[in-house]
């Protein structure tokens, strides 16, 4: 199955967006969905629920997470870690779409990626 990717609030930007849906990828915001504001650990567990990639710029916590999801034999949905401010809009869409090229949902399951490796 295709990666089907989930924003939160930290790297959902209209131009992100936009230009991945022009590309025929499947976005879902926490802007969309009304759930701005969440917890993280609600927003990892509705990006798992919705069998989405949680796209992510809080490295701490959402690491802390997925640690966490380790240990206790859990398995989220994936999480890539998008840096603010250190790539363009332009140069984060190629590097999304040449990772959603490359590994599928299923490979995705439990695993982080950092999109500065694509």
């Amino acid at each position: 199955m295709k990666i089907r990717l989930y924003l939160d609030e930290d790297v959902m930007s209209h131009p992100l967006v936009t230009g991945l849906r022009a590309r025929g990828i499947d976005v879902m915001t926490v802007l969309e969905q009304e759930r701005t504001g969440l917890a993280d650990a609600t927003q990892l567990e509705f990006a798992t629920a919705q069998q989405r990639v949680l796209c992510t710029s809080n490295t701490r916590d959402f690491h802390q997470l997925h640690t966490e999801y380790l240990r206790q034999g859990k398995v989220h949905a994936g999480i890539i870690f998008i840096p603010q401010q250190r790539h363009g809009v332009g140069d984060q869409i190629r590097k999304l779409l040449r990772l959603i090229a490359t590994k599928s949902a299923e490979e995705m399951q439990g695993q982080v990626e950092f999109l500065s490796a694509w």
